[in-house]
């Protein structure tokens, strides 16, 4: 297995710049997850770590070697596309030993190798049946199969579970996962689900318009966003963002809203103009003895919690709160925040104040 580099990597279709200048490193044995809206350049970034995408400028290392300029052939890769990519006219035990063979590999031992991924994977049952009458599960698990006979030094996944229905992707997600674990191997990962993302990955890369908005493991992502994009991306319901014209100066441990004092994490630096607090719903409590108020707007019940939707002079916000707490659309409700969960953001950029929100998180673009 191997560590990755991407070093100021930037891809250009005539006019259209796909990936801006972006630079991570994946260390041997992760699961490194790159994620993002549509469009917004994680496939590209990946192709171009695969070599079927050549990038326009920037470096790309593998094992210590530079790869940028080099085919696929010649990057020591597997590749599992979202659409399976598996030969009809073979069956799954063709498909899984075809790598092998193109490499000469002697029969005895293709079958032998055969054999023990298809044990990891579950399906030596179905090892001679033909892939076209298999489910959606069984044929990713042969692209699978397929991608790690051969034992490259990273594995390259391309939304591999995107065909698949929400229960059987949950599944297999965490098949993959513990598969990922048993191997050590070093695993890229392309989702657009954040849920996926969260669930699977070590490190997650945030993309959007070409750029890495933030990377970073995914406790401190969805704690400290570092801009107000990766904190709408990434949370079910996303952060709330209460806008308010003020002045911060640097050290000031408290904002004002709607002419009541809020207590906030102490900025590094100072900032002034047109700002938002951003606060999760879960960090949001109803206490009737706050200051700060809003109107309850709607409730939406989901089994051991509820989400509470209130207006307020700033903006409307979500609360998560227990379903049992008893409430009623239309009244007033008091809401207080703690400092320790709270992240400001500019709104000219749309970048996080600098503070705990983006201490020791790396932040590009």
């Amino acid at each position: 297995m191997a560590q990755i580099r991407i070093e100021n990597v930037r891809k250009d279709f005539g006019a259209f710049t796909a990936v801006q200048s972006s630079s991570f490193t994946i260390e041997d044995g992760e699961f490194f997850m790159l994620l993002g809206p549509s469009g917004c350049g994680k496939t590209t970034t990946l192709r171009m770590m695969a070599g079927l995408e050549l990038p326009t400028s920037g470096r790309i290392f593998i094992d210590g070697e530079e790869v940028g300029q080099k085919p696929a052939s010649q990057r020591d890769i597997a590749f599992v596309f979202q659409m399976f990519a598996l030969y009809p006219h073979m069956n799954v035990r063709g498909n899984i030993s075809y790598p092998l063979k193109s490499q000469g590999m002697p029969s005895a031992q293709r079958k032998a190798k055969v054999h023990e991924v298809a044990e990891i994977l579950g399906i030596t049952d179905i090892l001679d049946r033909p892939v076209g009458g298999l489910s959606g599960g069984d044929r990713q698990r042969v692209a699978l199969g397929r991608a790690i006979v051969r034992d490259p030094k990273a594995f390259f996944m391309d939304e591999p579970l995107g065909a698949l229905d929400a229960e059987f992707r949950e599944h297999m997600a965490e098949e993959l996962r513990a598969l990922h674990d048993r191997m050590a191997a070093t695993t890229v990962y392309v989702t657009h689900d954040q849920l996926e993302a969260m669930q699977m990955g070590d490190k997650i890369v945030v993309m959007n318009h070409g750029v890495v908005e933030q990377f970073g493991v995914p406790q401190d992502i969805y704690d400290w966003p570092a801009t107000k994009f990766v904190a709408q991306f990434i949370g079910s319901p996303p952060m709330n963002f209460l806008d308010f014209d003020g002045k911060i100066e640097a050290g000031q441990d408290e904002v004002r809203l709607n002419d009541i004092a809020i207590r906030v994490p102490q900025s590094v630096d100072g900032a002034q103009g047109r700002l938002t607090l951003g606060v999760r719903p879960e960090h949001v409590k109803l206490d009737d003895a706050a200051p700060y108020r809003g109107r309850i707007m709607a409730t939406e019940y989901l089994g051991t919690t509820q989400i509470v939707t209130l207006d307020t002079a700033n903006g409307q916000i979500k609360a998560r709160i227990a379903s049992s707490d008893k409430i009623a659309v239309g009244q007033s409700a008091g809401l207080s925040f703690d400092a320790r969960t709270i992240t400001l953001f500019e709104n000219a950029q749309g970048q996080a104040l600098r503070s705990r929100a983006n201490e020791g998180v790396l932040i590009h673009g």
